[in-house]
Order: structure tokens, then C-alpha cells, then sequence
């Protein structure tokens, strides 16, 4: 008999790249990712990723079933954030949005703890606004603010970014540019580089290449992987570039796996946001998982704080 997971699965590992990826979204092992690809393998009768050791590739009958559902289990998956409820107990559920990084960063470990039912939700901000908008998401944490008139924003921290090279890279020429302020070198000299970027934070490469260029990025990055840990993960003592908020990489750049190559001139900052429906039912929720949150982000990026590191809280 067909399993609705697999098909939830085979659209983590489609969408994510990798089994390793796919079981960290999903929170199940990788084994289990494993089996249910093998299952609806068997099922389908035909192979829907060619596998090498670090990615898996789908292919034509793999796009094929990909497109046939992934709308319906996103629908199948906004019904369960809908209706789902423990049925042992009266505690209220959460539906949050964010980030797969700030929620290891800043919840992760704490969820055990909370005294009501939390639903993590990780994708596009535009996409969570509308999630948020519509009751589907109670909470989002987000750099952005969408047009809805029924959503509220409280601005708790901010992120710089910066930009980060593998440690093989050979930067000399860059520094010697930067030095002597040659913008139109100094972008010239990064265009010809080896990138890396995700498909969700191509703003940030785009916020730091204007503010420092006048103008948008007109080359294309090399590698774009499914998200910013991935990017580190790829260029520890390698070579290449990105664009990160600092507080993502401060752990690799203090072990020194990636440089600092430019924090840019002038700087670039992004406010984040705590976004809520202005009428909610679940106030004193909300307003608990936000103090959480906020404590945590200032731990987080002042633990072991170097010059890079300046994020806090507003007050």
C-alpha cells in the first residue's frame, strides 16, 4: 500500500539535495529517508534520483512525480498545521516560522521545555507572510515586512552582513584594492570569483553588491545550495565566496575554516522582526516564545563575541 511520507519525503530530499539534508528538515534519520525513497522506488517501478556521495540528482520520472505533488502536499501538509492537536492534553499549538539556522541557533534545544505544542515551518519569507496572513503560521521571524494589513512587526535584533571566503582563498589582491578604495576593480576582481549562495538568501548578496557597487550582481553563482550551513559546509578550508549575516559564521571564522574577506564600506545591516497578526488568540504564547527567542539571539551572538559580533537585542 502507498505511504503519503514517502511522498513528503521525496519532496524534502528532491527540494533539499541530499538524504542528510532531507532528514534534518524532516527530523527523522537518514536511514529512515533511506527506506522510504527505496519503498517508493519499488512502488513506482522506476528510479527517481541518480545518487553520487554528496548529492542526488533527480531524475526525468523524478521531476515528472515532483511536479505531479508537490502541490497537494503542501496542501495536505497546511491541513495537518491546521487541525493538528494532541489529543492527551488542552495545551495550545504554535505554528512558527523561520529560518533552519535561527532555529538551531536560538530554539532548537528548548523546544522540549515549552509548555504548549510548537509547529516549525521553514521556508521563503514572502511565502510565511502569506502562511502568517492567513492563519496557517501564528508567529514568523523575518528581515522582511509584507504588505498584509493585518500583520504587526516588533524589530528584537539585527544581522550584518558580511563577506566570507574559504580559507584556501587567496585574497591578496583584494586586500590590496580594498585598501586603495578601487570600486570598480574590487567588484571586476569579485565578479571572476567562485560563489556560493542559497536560492532563499540571493538578498543578501544583492543588499551587500549594491550598497558597495551602486548596482545589482550580474554574474551568476557558481554553486547554490539549500541553506547557509550548507554554504560553510562547502567552503571550510576551501575557496570561494559569500555574502552571510555574521552571526551565522562567527563559530567558523573564530575556528578559522573561513576568513573575513570585506565587511563592506558602508556596512550592511538587516532588522529583524518578530511578525504577528494584530488579533491573535494566542497572546501570551506568542509573547513567551518571543522573550525566548530574544534571550537566546543575545546569547548566541555575544558568546565568545569577537569584533564581528555585535548583534543585540533592541531595547
Amino acid at each position: 500500500m502507498l505511504n503519503l511520507e514517502w511522498f513528503r519525503t521525496f519532496k524534502a530530499i528532491y527540494e533539499t539535495g541530499n538524504l542528510s539534508n532531507a532528514a534534518q528538515l524532516l527530523f527523522i534519520s537518514q536511514p529512515g529517508v533511506g527506506l522510504h525513497l527505496n519503498s517508493l522506488e519499488a512502488y513506482t517501478g522506476c528510479r527517481l534520483f541518480d545518487r553520487d556521495t554528496r548529492k542526488m540528482t533527480p531524475t526525468e520520472r523524478g521531476t515528472i512525480l515532483y511536479n505531479c505533488i508537490v502541490d497537494p502536499v503542501n496542501r495536505l501538509a497546511e491541513a495537518e498545521d491546521l487541525f493538528c492537536r494532541n489529543s492527551s492534553t488542552d495545551k495550545p499549538t504554535l505554528s512558527v516560522g523561520l529560518g533552519f539556522e535561527t532555529f538551531e541557533y536560538t530554539l532548537a534545544e528548548h523546544v522540549a521545555q515549552l509548555p504548549f505544542n510548537l509547529i516549525i515551518r521553514f521556508g521563503e519569507y514572502p511565502q510565511m507572510l502569506h502562511d502568517l496572513d492567513s492563519g496557517t503560521l501564528d508567529l514568523v521571524l523575518t528581515s522582511q515586512k509584507g504588505p498584509q494589513p493585518n500583520l504587526q512587526y516588533t524589530s528584537f535584533a539585527k544581522e550584518r552582513l558580511i563577506l566570507i571566503c574559504g580559507a584556501q582563498t587567496g585574497t591578496e589582491e583584494l586586500d590590496r584594492l580594498i585598501s586603495a578604495n578601487q570600486r570598480t576593480a574590487i567588484r571586476d576582481w569579485l565578479k571572476r570569483q567562485i560563489w556560493y549562495t542559497t536560492a532563499a538568501d540571493m538578498a543578501h548578496l544583492k543588499n551587500f553588491w549594491i550598497a558597495n557597487f551602486k548596482g545589482q550582481p550580474d554574474f551568476k553563482p557558481n554553486y547554490v545550495v539549500p541553506y547557509s550551513g550548507a554554504i560553510l559546509s562547502c567552503m571550510r578550508n576551501g575557496k570561494g565566496f559569500a555574502v552571510m549575516p555574521d552571526f551565522l559564521c562567527r563559530k567558523e571564522l573564530e575556528r578559522q575554516t573561513v576568513r573575513l574577506a570585506w565587511e563592506g564600506d558602508p556596512y550592511v545591516e538587516n532588522t529583524l522582526h518578530f511578525g504577528k497578526r494584530k488579533n491573535t488568540r494566542y497572546v501570551s504564547e506568542i509573547r513567551q516564545l518571543e522573550d525566548l527567542l530574544t534571550k537566546n539571539w543575545f546569547l548566541q551572538t555575544q558568546e565568545g563575541a569577537t569584533h564581528l559580533s555585535r548583534l543585540a537585542p533592541f531595547q
